[in-house]
C-alpha cells in the first residue's frame, strides 16, 4: 500500500528547492515572487520552525504544505500533493501532521483561502469536513507591488 511507504516530517530549509521544484510542476499553481522565494521561505520557517510538512515517498518529495500562525489563529498555504500521488491519503495525513503541530502550540482555529477557481483543492476541503464561510469578506492590502503572483500553466 503507497500510505504504507510515505513518510512526513517537519519541512527545513534544505527542503526548499525540491517543494519549489513540486509547486512548479503543479499546473495552475500560484507562486508569489518575495513570499515564495527562498529568502521568503525562510522567514516563514525561521518564524514557524515546526509547523510545515513534507511528505516523501522513499527520497522522492511528493507533497508539502506551508503552516504557520500568528499566536491566536493557524494558516495553511501551499497544500500540495504531487498529481500522480493524489487520491491515497497523503494530503489528508499532511494536514492532520500540521493541526497536530498547531495543537502543540495551542492554536485552536486554522483558515486557509481556496480560490474558487480551485476545483480539485475546493473538492478536497469539502472531502475533508473542513466550513465554508460566505459570512465573511476577504480584504488584502498589497505592501510590496514587487511580490507578485504568477501562475503556472
Amino acid at each position: 500500500m503507497l500510505t504504507e511507504k510515505v513518510s512526513i516530517r517537519v519541512m527545513t530549509m534544505e527542503d526548499y528547492d525540491k517543494v519549489y521544484k513540486l509547486w512548479m510542476s503543479i499546473s495552475g499553481f500560484g507562486i508569489r515572487s518575495v513570499d515564495d522565494s527562498k529568502e521568503g521561505v525562510e522567514r516563514f520557517i525561521r518564524r514557524n520552525p515546526t509547523t510545515s510538512m513534507v511528505a516523501f515517498c522513499g527520497e522522492e518529495l511528493i507533497g508539502a504544505i506551508l503552516c504557520g500562525h500568528d499566536g491566536r489563529r493557524g494558516c495553511l498555504y501551499h497544500v500540495c500533493v504531487k498529481e500522480n500521488y493524489r487520491k491515497h491519503g497523503i494530503g489528508q495525513q499532511l494536514v492532520e501532521t500540521c493541526l497536530e503541530a498547531l495543537k502543540a502550540e495551542h492554536i485552536n482555529k486554522v483558515n486557509l483561502i481556496a480560490f474558487k477557481k480551485n476545483e480539485v483543492g475546493n473538492r478536497f476541503w469539502k472531502g475533508l469536513g473542513w466550513d465554508y464561510r460566505d459570512d465573511v469578506n476577504y480584504y488584502e492590502c498589497v505592501l510590496n507591488k514587487e511580490n507578485v503572483t504568477k501562475y503556472n500553466p
